[in-house]
């Protein structure tokens, strides 16, 4: 390439380089053409994307209902929404089926009548053992209250002794869920099946 040429091509690039980005410029309401569209826009309805207005992107459109390309209303429910809402009344269930635990903390009565929903089996039993141990052993020792911080703090009471030996499941979960004088609430700590699977354990140590 000639030096001659070279200026004229260097020239063309200085010249077309202002009209490109002139060309990326916003005008009204067109935003410029974009890379495979359905990219970014899904042709899905997007429950968190409403867009009621049917002329909506109507210059890219290549639909067949002649709506615009970012028209995602569903006309089929209420209101053209894309998410139908619960049925009134309904309570979502964790993945474990269990509903979520509403008794206030200083309910006991209320909670005192809460039936354990696990099997009464040697499976549940295992695992309430072994979560025990983790969490509950340290103060409460195999039920004696003669775990080794429990020796340290004293004052821990055995389960089956006295009142303790006849809490129901259901005031156990509630104590492990909040927590009860010096101990602990362990709610954060333990996912309602795993407490429910250490009320199982704390129950046959009541009858030891």
């Amino acid at each position: 390439m000639n030096k001659s040429a070279y200026k004229i091509l260097n020239t063309a690039l200085v010249c077309a380089l202002p009209v490109l980005m002139f060309s990326c410029r916003a005008k009204d309401n067109y935003q410029g053409l974009e890379f495979s569209p359905n990219m970014y826009h899904s042709v899905a309805y997007e429950p968190l994307k409403q867009i009621t207005d049917k002329e909506a992107g109507m210059w890219v459109s290549n639909r067949a209902d002649g709506k615009g390309e970012y028209y995602n209303s569903n006309e089929f429910n209420p209101h053209r929404m894309n998410m139908r809402e619960p049925v009134a009344g309904t309570v979502s269930r964790n993945k474990d089926g269990f509903l979520p635990y509403r008794i206030k903390k200083d309910d006991w009565e209320t909670a005192a009548k809460n039936l354990n929903p696990l099997p009464d089996n040697d499976a549940v039993l295992s695992e309430g053992e072994i979560l025990y141990g983790k969490f509950c052993q340290p103060c409460h020792g195999l039920g004696d209250g003669q775990g080794p911080v429990g020796k340290v703090m004293m004052g821990v009471p055995a389960y089956n002794k006295g009142r303790l030996a006849k809490l129901s499941e259901g005031h156990i979960f509630h104590a492990i869920t909040f927590g009860k004088g010096r101990m602990g609430a362990h709610g954060s700590q333990l996912n309602q099946k795993e407490r429910w699977q250490i009320v199982r354990y704390v129950q046959a140590l009541q009858q030891k």
